[in-house]
């Protein structure tokens, strides 16, 4: 198909809609706005069927009920809102229910500002709510990649039962790219004998997360844990030019982006940069985060916060390299010019190290 020009936002919508969402229950917020606007015009065009509810609260627990019938259903926010949905969320985790979650991030904490943000990190990829549980969580970088991992997201869902997340940013929620969707086509839907579709013919489903046998409950957190570590083949990540890098550079969504345009300022300049992109923020791609850093001097993790993906990059190789971070926080976006820079310092500071 021919590439058309869309802001991210409206171009996840109808990625969304081409995966076969039908349903969709959110309540606004900026920089998400454009997503539930869309689907408000789009869905009743294709029998779909979009609300505004009266609170975030109210919208996660509606898609809990269209999940639980069987449909492909998603809701999206920003980080407020995905807050005051996060019992939603832990509950959907706890009755294996699928559903997709958009995350358009911005500045925190409490309402903070409208401007994007990477503060939702841990949010995500640690379990918001309470209880062990985890999400599918993926991390786009341009507005093709939010179109083409949207219809992974629903596969994903649906394959293992649980909620997956989009996580996204102010930036690329509003930015304008030239995206291609695939030919629309009919693709087989996994069968959903455990939904709540009617009875007939069969013994009622119950869709439940409550467990007041401790002993039960403890059987159900195992059989989560298992289904989880059944995940961890779902890894995406992008090498950049790390095969010879001295110094790796760590970034996911808009950070990424920046960090790749400092990679190729470095390269001129003749440092030996390189870029580690994870895609897949959980499972995180440990394995291939350690390969590409093997013969790195340094790490350097560009991120839009205080510093929440650096402790999993120190933790995922093992505290055997050092770790640094750049970041910015409140709105503010890392500098391309400023993070090569702090690259510069970094390589010299070893070569001082090494030559006192």
């Amino acid at each position: 198909m021919a590439k058309v020009l869309m802001k991210g936002n409206e171009a996840l919508a109808e990625a969304a809609i081409r995966a076969g969402c039908r349903y969709f229950f959110g309540y606004p917020i900026t920089p998400q706005n454009e997503i539930p606007q869309y689907l408000a015009k789009r869905l009743p065009e294709v029998g779909g069927v979009f609300v505004q509810a009266e609170s975030e609260i109210a919208a996660i627990n509606m898609v809990y009920g269209a999940a639980g019938a069987g449909a492909r259903v998603m809701t999206s926010s920003s980080g407020p809102g995905i807050s005051l949905k996060q019992e939603g969320i832990t509950y959907m985790a706890g009755a294996e229910l699928p559903c997709v979650i958009v995350n358009i991030q911005r500045g925190g904490p409490g309402l903070g500002g409208i401007q994007p943000a990477q503060s939702d990190y841990f949010q995500a990829v640690k379990g918001g709510g309470h209880g062990d549980y985890r999400l599918l969580v993926l991390a786009p970088a341009t507005v093709q990649e939010m179109v083409d991992l949207m219809e992974k997201a629903f596969d994903l869902a649906d394959e293992y039962r649980n909620p997956v997340m989009i996580l996204g940013d102010g930036i690329l929620g509003q930015m304008m790219e030239p995206v291609e969707f695939s030919e629309e086509k009919e693709t087989l839907r996994l069968e959903k004998p455990w939904a709540t579709t009617g009875a007939k013919g069969r013994n009622p489903n119950i869709i439940n997360s409550l467990f007041l046998d401790p002993g039960e409950l403890e059987k159900h957190n195992h059989h989560l844990q298992q289904k989880y570590d059944r995940m961890s083949k779902e890894v995406l990540w992008e090498n950049y030019q790390t095969n010879d890098a001295e110094l790796i550079l760590v970034g996911y969504g808009t950070s990424a982006r920046i960090a790749k345009a400092v990679v190729d300022q470095a390269r001129a300049q003749g440092i030996k940069a390189g870029l580690f992109r994870p895609i897949s923020l959980f499972p995180f791609p440990k394995v291939a985060l350690q390969e590409a850093c093997k013969k790195a001097e340094r790490v350097l993790t560009v991120e839009m916060s205080m510093g929440q993906l650096v402790e999993d990059i120190r933790y995922n190789l093992e505290f055997k390299v050092p770790v640094h971070l750049y970041g910015r926080v409140g709105g503010m976006v890392p500098a391309a010019r400023a993070v090569l820079e702090e690259v510069k310092r970094l390589v010299n500071s070893g070569k001082e190290g090494e030559n006192p």
